[in-house]
């Protein structure tokens, strides 16, 4: 064959065909290019100008030849590798390549796909994925001359598809445990099935602050090695920089583990791990991390970046399983410290109740006793004090009774004696108790409850509670048309519907109806009283009798209750059919409900005082008061005292006290309360706090907002207890605030002393508006009579200005000048001095303002005023206002003026006017300039009259023009404050009441 160039035809190949031009191959099996075979030549030139990788084995040695997308399998054995055997070259992975291998070379082409093998190309064996094929290429003579070797590596798909899985299978294990330790364990337990990645795992709990490491769980470590009792070996925590990893919060890499700890089996490999990552596993809220991951890092995998984002997702995961396990841990802990809390509940229920009833009764006797006296009359006032104390004492003995009955419930101690009953008949007896009430509410009560067939098995007692605390609470929230009873049988069973006409209940509230303390706020009731437990009781006895109960309510419309119980008694305990007496019975009498509703109904004039105070206790007149009979002369009518309750009993006992002093209208609620003292004024209002509708802070907020009502004081009375209570009605605004029980002598030395002392503000009042007028016309007259002695100065001194300033020295020009000057700033004073002692004379003049336009008239005017300088006015669009049109514009004029006044150093002055509203929802105005501000330590001097925080050499004025604006807007019922920043300008906002 004749000799060929290689320029010819070995060309291009990049680095690689560099590699084969420049090397010697006459020292290779191959010999020299020039000698190479004619397929040999178009094989290689193929395989260079790829960019694919593929490799070539030719001859009987196997002479190995590559291009550039090969190259990188190679590793660590480029170039040597280029002209070597391939089987020798390729050693380490020839148990699972020789068979295709060899197929090949007999001229059977093999493929393989993502086949794993171990490769030693970086000088330690490496666990690889590859895609690849064995070609025969056949030479001039028709036989296979070499194989053709097309590969990709799939080595980062295979691992990462094999990673994600480990992944998955760890959130789904260790994600369900229970505690803390538990996920751990599920944590070691998934990796130990993971060892090609994970050779070895520890898991170690940082007790003890970081002092007493404790080894939780561990997978692929041998036993020896993982029990931790000596020091050295690989689980031991001696050989572990546990508490600084636990402590800085970063993962930390541990490189020659075998010189650290010996040798130690781990993993599926022979070869021991060289390296391990620490990884501090935190939990959120605490400053170190309780617990800490060790994991080793695979003998036969690089630590590259992919390998190092597994184990960075891995402690994540394991993160997270830690504190959802941990959140599970201390919600059951929260679950049982809330269970133990409700058993001391339900137990401190019970004994308290049990101990209440003791009392209760040595009450209730005595007093029964006295009532029943026949022997002598009782006086009227003291029989009526008796049955006051005997009504309140039924009361709390039902309340006492319900929290016993409730629970017993709840412990499982109820006792019940189911026996057959007229149920139809029973029930009936027991509405109609209520039918007094309910006819004096201005109420319909419709009874329907036709014999049954059979009789039906009930605990008499607790039907009882179910029928009265289901009426009412039907009577307590209607108020207009009618409350039906019905009980009618249907199949196996009987149904008990109560159903009223009132105010109905919100689609949201229906879910939470029978939730024990559950009420639903701001709902309108005759009352405000209450435990809160009526419907959940009534639910739980029920329940008891193996029934249902449903509730059914349109807002607005009304409210249907259903009651269902089976028939027979097939669905009861046996051991509680029948007689049996329960001890220490609940039963309470009905007429205690009758009695309670009877007075939701009662009228201010029912609870008048005794026959003897009558007239002092009946309501005033309509009409303001007049200023003599409020400053109680001998001749002057009593002080007229507002008192609002919810509870009859309670307006009946405080009228009583007080009427004896003073004159009480006494009121049900906060509304009536609200409408008595705006058609005339009382000189204190005595409230309670919890009332239905507007309560004793919403009726404090009304009084004090209108003007007629702001200054009257206000006692609060309430039951809630405690120093946080009393503070919050202090801060609500009340001038007093006094906790039920309370003493009578406390209650009448605390409305005389406020009622003295708003005697005292009235009269200090009268006395600074006398000051004030005085001084205003002291103001108005002194300024006329300033005016003509000025006047006379201001002209003169113009007449020698005008005729005799040429025959005058300099320095006489200046002193008339000086007095010119100082002529007009005393005109400005006295005019601004007018204006402000006309602010207190004449009404105002109120009407709807807008205060857009009007600010936009000022602004125009004062930039005629200035036209040389650089002003740039900003006015948004303001909210109109209500107020006297030509005051507020003197607002505006006063605002503006002061602001185009210390803006003059500034290039442009920019003066913005509009509108804001602050944190708490009001509504105000501001004037801001860019000008040089003030320190805000001296603000509280900016609205004295004649107060200055600059120079008159600095900037002109009278010191007058704040003090005027504030004034004005005090008058209208407003105010005025300012906020600056030296030499950053200053921002003047005000608010008016009518907006």
């Amino acid at each position: 064959m004749p000799a060929t160039n290689p320029e010819n035809w070995l060309v291009g190949g990049g680095e690689m065909g560099k590699l084969v031009r420049s090397m010697d191959w006459a020292k290779t099996p191959l010999g020299p290019i020039s000698g190479w075979p004619q397929s040999l030549r178009t094989t290689v030139s193929l395989c260079l100008a790829s960019n694919f990788p593929i490799s070539l084995a030719w001859g009987k040695h196997h002479t190995q030849i590559y291009n550039d997308g090969y190259w990188p399998i190679t590793g660590g054995k480029h170039p040597g590798s280029v002209g070597q055997d391939f089987s020798e070259c390729w050693a380490s992975a020839w148990p699972v390549i020789g068979d295709s291998f060899e197929r090949a070379l007999a001229g059977e082409t093999s493929f393989l796909e993502n086949q794993r093998m171990f490769l030693d190309r970086n000088g330690y064996l490496e666990e690889t994925f590859f895609t690849f094929s064995f070609s025969p290429i056949r030479d001039e003579t028709g036989g296979v001359g070499g194989l053709f070797h097309p590969v990709t590596e799939t080595t980062a798909n295979m691992l990462g598809e094999r990673r994600t899985r480990v992944l998955r299978d760890l959130a789904a294990r260790a994600g369900n445990a229970h505690s803390r330790d538990e996920a751990l364990v599920a944590a070691a337990s998934t990796l130990a099935a993971c060892d090609l990645d994970v050779p070895f795992a520890l898991f170690y709990a940082m007790d003890g602050g970081g002092t007493e490491p404790r080894l939780v769980a561990k997978c692929g470590v041998a036993p020896d090695a993982a029990s931790g009792s000596a020091a050295g070996t690989a689980s031991s925590p001696a050989g572990w920089p546990l508490a600084g990893v636990a402590g800085s919060g970063a993962a930390v890499l541990i490189d020659n583990l075998p010189s650290r700890f010996g040798a130690f089996a781990s993993g599926p490999y022979p070869e021991p791990s060289k390296q391990a990552l620490m990884f501090p596993i935190p939990l959120p809220g605490a400053e170190r991390a309780p617990f800490v991951m060790i994991t080793g890092v695979s003998s036969r995998l690089p630590l590259n970046e992919a390998y190092r984002a597994f184990y960075d997702l891995l402690a994540s995961s394991v993160a997270s399983a830690v504190a959802s396990a941990n959140a599970y841990e201390e919600e059951r802990k929260r679950a049982e410290a809330l269970a133990e809390i409700d058993r001391a509940k339900t137990a401190f229920f019970s004994n308290v109740s049990h101990e209440f009833r003791t009392p209760l009764t040595l009450m209730l006797g005595p007093i029964e006793d006295e009532l029943n006296e026949t022997a002598g009359s009782l006086p009227a006032p003291r029989r009526e004090r008796l049955e006051v104390a005997h009504r309140n004492t039924l009361r709390l003995l039902k309340l006492v009774n319900t929290l016993l009955d409730f629970s017993r419930i709840e412990a499982g101690r109820i006792h019940a004696r189911f026996e057959p009953t007229e149920l139809a008949h029973y029930t009936a007896e027991l509405a109609s108790g209520f039918r007094s009430a309910i006819e004096k509410g201005g109420l319909i009560l419709s009874v329907d409850c036709p014999p049954l067939p059979a009789p039906v098995y009930v605990d008499r007692e607790m039907w009882e509670k179910i029928v009265l605390n289901l009426l009412s609470n039907a009577f307590k929230h209607t108020f207009a048309g009618e409350i039906g009873v019905r009980l009618a049988a249907s199949g196996d069973q009987v149904e008990l519907e109560i159903r009223d006409t009132g105010i109905g209940v919100s689609a949201d509230e229906l879910p939470r109806l029978f939730d024990r303390f559950h009420r639903v706020k701001g709902a309108r009731a005759r009352t405000h009283e209450g435990t809160g437990i009526g419907l959940a009781l009534v639910q739980e006895l029920v329940k008891a009798h193996g029934g249902t109960v449903r509730v059914e309510s349109t807002e607005g419309i009304g409210t249907r209750f259903f009651v269902v119980l089976k028939t027979g008694r097939a669905h009861l305990p046996a051991d509680k059919i029948g007689a049996g007496a329960e001890p220490d019975s609940t039963a309470t009498r009905a007429t205690a409900y009758f009695e309670e509703a009877l007075h939701w109904i009662a009228h201010p004039q029912e609870i008048a005082a005794p026959a003897a105070s009558v007239a002092s206790v009946s309501p005033a007149p309509s009409g303001r008061i007049s200023g003599a009979a409020r400053d109680g002369n001998p001749a002057a009518v009593r002080p007229r005292i507002l008192w609002a309750d919810d509870n009859a009993d309670m307006r009946e006992y405080v009228s009583r006290l007080l009427s004896t002093r003073y004159r009480v209208e006494a009121v049900a609620d906060g509304e009536q309360a609200l409408a008595a003292a705006l058609d005339a004024p009382p000189d204190l209002v005595l409230s309670d706090v919890m009332m239905p509708g507007l309560d004793g802070f919403g009726l404090l907020r009304q009084l004090r907002a209108h003007a007629e009502t702001k200054t009257i004081p206000v006692i609060l009375l309430s039951a809630r207890a405690g120093e946080e209570s009393s503070i919050e009605g202090l801060d609500a605004g009340a001038d007093d605030y006094l906790v039920k029980p309370f003493v009578a002598r406390e209650l009448l030395a605390r409305v005389r002393t406020h009622l003295e002392m708003a005697k005292l503000r009235r009269q200090w009042e009268r006395q600074l508006k006398a000051a004030n007028k005085e001084l205003e016309s002291f103001s108005y007259t002194i300024s006329h009579d300033l005016r003509s002695p000025l006047r006379g100065i201001a002209g003169f001194t113009g007449i020698l200005q005008e005729e005799f300033a040429p025959q005058l020295p300099d320095g006489a020009r200046r002193y008339l000048a000086l007095i010119t000057e100082n002529t007009n700033r005393m005109d400005r004073l006295i005019d601004d001095l007018l204006n402000f002692a006309r602010l207190g004379q004449g009404n105002l003049a109120c009407v709807r303002v807008d205060m857009t336009g009007l600010a936009g008239g000022v602004v125009e005017e004062l930039r005629k005023s200035e036209p040389s300088r650089s002003l740039e006015f900003r006015l948004a669009e303001l909210p109109d206002g209500v107020g006297d049109r030509s005051l507020i514009r003197q607002v505006f004029v006063n605002l503006l003026t002061n602001a185009l006044k210390f803006t003059r150093p500034r290039d442009p002055g920019i003066i913005e006017i509009g509108s804001a509203v602050t944190d708490a929802g009001e509504m105000y105005y501001f004037v801001k300039d860019n000008g040089v501000g003030f320190d805000m330590t001296k603000a509280s001097r900016l609205f004295g009259v004649f107060e200055r925080l600059h120079g008159y050499h600095e900037f002109e004025g009278t010191g007058i023009g704040l003090s005027t604006a504030q004034r004005i807007l005090q008058r209208h019922g407003g105010r005025i404050w300012a906020e600056a920043e030296l030499g950053k300008g200053a921002k003047f906002c005000f608010t008016l009441p009518g907006v």
